[in-house]
């Protein structure tokens, strides 16, 4: 290297202005990544006032961690390049690339920031500063000017209202947001175009709390001179059928509208487009909107250039009415918005033996059909969906309960049309198509899936091709009751989010998909909706009674679900702002416990565990529902414990501690005989008992093997419902039978997990036997077939096959856990997990009695690797072992 270049590269590294532009010595050494802000990617509207920042870091060479790391945050970019006009500026030392809390001045609502980071690793080696990030504060609640607007009188009409306003900009715009939401779900379409490529928003919450605003970077669709902007509104969840009993109007009565666009001129100036009465509505195309029911789309009503300029409005459009802002608190959104994701062409098209025409996509999905079709005005066609067929062949929607499901359009004539619905979702792999003219062909059919748009993180694979179809349908059931809430099912007339279902599931979930946004947001809702008293209610956001609620493992939704996003993402801010919710939860428990033994209210227990037809023998896995709820308390209660361990809360962590061993004291003297036999001697009893350490030292072995000998009277099949199977395989594995956890997860007839698969599953089911060997379906009030909870099992599938952990000393993959354990004549296995910090892999082959591994850690992190015959500590890099088993 010459000598002035070497000076040259030296000055720039000294002075901090390399960008990743340089091909500096240092950056082909070590670089900075995929820059986060509250888990977020340049997010738009930040709720919290001290942001905090993430990055991944890129190095070739092995044991690299980072020793330094400087961070700028500016509102100018070029300036901050300069290293100029900053408004916060920090140079560290340590390790920490997670997370990192903004420590500077007070941020401005409305108000962009970008930031940058660099840093050194533990070589010697310094990178680039990073491509900046940006981010945007939100909306400060005075700052709302725009009015609420509503149709004029009553909002009776089942038809979704068109709202417009056109205005014009007379200066070079230099930068446009629009700030949304609504009192039901919204489009809005900006000079014609959608606003953006969500949909569903403004999203599900506890309405009666708070409601989410979005945020759209509209700068490129305006232009100068005349432009429009438009919003169509459908019930959703606020105004529409939700719940049981055909509920309607539920969180209220009228939908409304507000929305404040915000422009700023290349001179600095600003101008304001807002929500107000001098805003128009019609009534378009949407006949009618429902999330069980679906919708009537007649695009003979159809306002052709509503949302655009040179438009002449007619007679049909009116004046708006205001109406009163509500209680309820306006909050950025937190969580992943829903998007359209897998396409799927029709697989075939047939006749039924009923003579339906049917059109299956090969896959259980949720979202809907988007149709083609040319036909003569007035022509009707109607979508029906199902999950399966009849072991006749024919369509089958029993199952549906009362949800009609069903997307109708009528055509207009004389033009070739793509219909899709707007404010509803269907859960379907067969429609049945009525009234479509003319032949149909596959072309003219294309399934979306629809769901939140969280990043795919987690990627497993066995020699065994059921098994991959198993972690397949529970990838599926995950994308199918991921929209925006966690739901149970996504086809019938209930599609809530059940607590029980998700608090079981959320672990799997992590792995197979980034879930942090998703569950914060969620967990607001739970905080939101808990009672007074500290009970949960049964159904997040809650629209069902005010006493449904403080079910055993489904209530301790408020520890589990906290403590697992903390252990998997690292996030003690989550810790911090659930505690009070897990401490009120736990307290209620101890309110309405006697002497410490919870055996009080009511229970949905073990649910949908094993239970033959005609049970003479005494074969139904029945779990005494109090024994259960006396686990969970004492679950709840060391989650509490771990919780306030984090947060440095020294007297909540004596109290408890105090108190759970009582609670263990109680259920060894109500549920368990002196050489450890318990009440009930169902495998969710030995299960819970074992996972939760209810049982003396001494004792558990025994236990564990009595939960083995109860398995291999069942044929090496489990029993377990909703709560016992999450821990079933987990219990064996810890308990030195991992063997007997393979023979349950490879178990091909009922009740087993590749059941279904075998019977020809795209997704889990909610029932063991939702399709019976003779073909015939389950009961069809409860029998869904998308339905996550026992996909509970991709938990120890990632964990044990693969060997991925997380450790809880340093979580979030700061440290990690590779422990594979083989067996069940698996003869090789890999998986992957995209971490806060990078890709985790871990690939094994069994080949002449060796076990041969491939690990890849991130880096900035270290993990522990432990063999058959060996234990190893190692850094980032790839790695091969060889052990002999």
């Amino acid at each position: 290297m010459k000598p002035y270049i070497k000076k040259l590269l030296s000055g720039l590294a000294v002075f901090g202005l390399l960008s990743t532009t340089n091909l500096s010595v240092f950056a082909q050494k070590l670089s900075v990544h995929d820059l986060k802000v509250e888990h977020l990617k340049n997010p738009l509207a930040l709720e919290t006032a001290k942001p905090r920042f993430s990055w991944k870091i890129i190095s070739a060479v092995k044991n690299t961690a980072q020793s330094s790391y400087e961070i700028r945050v500016g509102t100018d970019s070029t300036s901050m390049l300069k290293d100029k006009d900053l408004v916060w500026k920090e140079a560290m030392n340590g390790d920490q690339s997670v997370l990192i809390e903004y420590a500077g001045p007070e941020l401005q609502a409305r108000t962009k920031y970008f930031w940058q980071v660099r840093v050194k690793d533990n070589h010697g080696n310094k990178s680039a500063w990073s491509v900046p990030g940006f981010f945007r504060m939100g909306m400060h609640p005075a700052d709302w000017t725009a009015q609420w607007i509503k149709v004029s009188g009553k909002d009776s009409s089942t038809r979704s209202p068109l709202f417009r306003k056109e205005f014009s900009l007379q200066k070079k715009v230099r930068s446009a947001l629009a700030y949304i939401t609504a009192k039901g779900l919204y489009e809005a379409r900006i000079n014609g175009k959608r606003v953006s490529d969500t949909y569903f928003a403004p999203g599900w919450t506890s309405y009666k709390d708070h409601l989410q605003y979005q945020v759209y970077d509209i700068t490129s669709t305006l232009k100068k001179g005349a432009n429009v902007v438009g919003v169509s509104l459908g019930n959703g969840w606020y105004k529409g059928r939700i719940g049981f009993g055909n509920q309607h109007n539920f969180y209220g009565d009228t939908r409304g509208l507000l929305l404040q666009l915000e422009v700023e001129y290349t001179d600095g100036s600003r101008e304001t487009i807002q929500t107000d009465r001098s805003w128009t509505y019609a009534y378009g195309p949407i006949m009618a909107s429902d999330i069980y029911d679906g919708e009537i789309y007649d695009a003979r009503m159809e306002i052709a250039g509503w949302d655009n300029t040179g438009f002449r409005a007619d007679s049909r459009w009116t004046s708006v009415d205001t109406m009163e802002k509500g209680p309820e608190k306006l909050v950025a959104m937190s969580g992943p918005p829903v998007k359209k994701h897998e396409e799927f062409k029709a697989h075939r098209i047939f006749k039924t033996p009923a003579g339906e025409t049917v059109v299956d996509f090969g896959q259980n999905l949720v979202g809907w059909v988007m149709l083609k079709a040319k036909g003569s005005a007035g022509t009707k066609i109607r979508l029906s969906h199902a999950e399966v067929l009849t072991k006749e062949g024919n369509f089958y929607t029993v199952n549906l309960r009362s949800a009609k499901a069903q997307n109708t359009y009528i055509l207009k004539g004389n033009t070739e049309q793509i219909f899709e619905p707007h404010f509803t979702f269907q859960g379907f792999r067969y429609v049945k198509v009525e009234g479509y003219p003319g032949e149909l062909k596959p072309e003219d059919l294309t399934a979306v899936a629809i769901y939140s748009d969280m990043q795919p993180t987690g990627k497993f694979n066995t020699s065994n091709t059921l098994l991959n179809q198993l972690q397949h349908n529970i990838q599926w059931g995950q994308k199918g009751n991921f929209l925006d809430v966690p739901t149970d099912c996504p086809q019938r007339d209930e599609r809530l989010g059940w607590t029980g279902d998700a608090q079981a599931f959320a672990n799997t979930a992590a792995y197979n998909m980034d879930v942090i946004g998703f569950f914060t947001k969620w967990l607001k809702d739970v905080k939101a909706d808990q009672k007074p008293n500290g009970a949960i209610p049964h159904v997040i956001p809650n629209v069902l009674g005010p006493n449904d609620g403080a079910s055993a493992g489904w209530a301790d939704v408020a520890t589990i679900i906290p403590w697992d996003m903390y252990v998997a993402y690292g996030d003690r801010r989550i810790l911090e702002t659930q505690y009070e919710s897990m401490q009120k939860w736990v307290d209620y428990i101890s309110a309405v416990a006697t002497k410490n033994l919870w055996n009080t209210g009511f229970h949905f227990g073990d649910w949908l565990f094993y239970r033959p037809n005609d049970d003479n023998d005494g074969r139904a896995a029945v779990t005494d529902k109090y024994l259960i709820a006396q686990t969970f308390y004492a679950h709840s209660t060391q989650l509490l414990i771990n919780a306030a361990k984090v947060l440095g809360k020294q007297e909540d962590v004596s109290r408890y501690t105090a108190l759970l061993a009582e609670i263990k004291a109680a259920f060894v003297k109500e549920y368990m005989t002196a050489t450890g036999r318990l009440v009930s001697g169902t495998q969710t009893a030995y299960v819970l008992a074992l996972q939760f350490d209810m049982l003396p030292e001494e004792l558990r072995a025994s236990c564990a093997d009595r939960l083995v000998a109860n398995i291999r009277d069942y044929g090496n099949h489990l029993t377990t419902g909703f709560l016992g199977t999450p821990y079933l395989c987990h219990v064996l594995t810890r308990f030195g039978h991992n063997d007997v956890a393979y023979d349950l997860l490879l178990q091909e007839s009922y009740p087993s997990w590749l059941y279904p698969v075998k019977m020809g599953a795209t997704t889990i089911w909610e029932r063991w036997d939702g399709i019976k060997p003779d073909g015939s379906f389950q009961t069809p009030d409860m029998n869904s077939y998308n339905h996550y909870a026992y996909g509970a099992i991709g938990d120890w599938m990632y964990r044990t096959i693969a060997g991925i952990n997380s450790t809880v000393d340093q979580p979030g993959y700061k440290s990690i856990l590779i422990a594979p354990k083989p067996g069940g004549k698996i003869t090789h296995a890999t998986a992957e997990l995209e971490t806060a910090y990078g890709t985790v892999k871990s690939a094994w082959v069994l080949e002449d009695g060796w076990l041969k591994l491939d690990v890849s850690i991130p880096a900035n992190t270290r993990a522990k690797v432990v063999l058959p015959d060996a234990t190893k500590e190692i850094g980032s890099g790839s790695y091969h072992f060889e052990s002999k088993i």
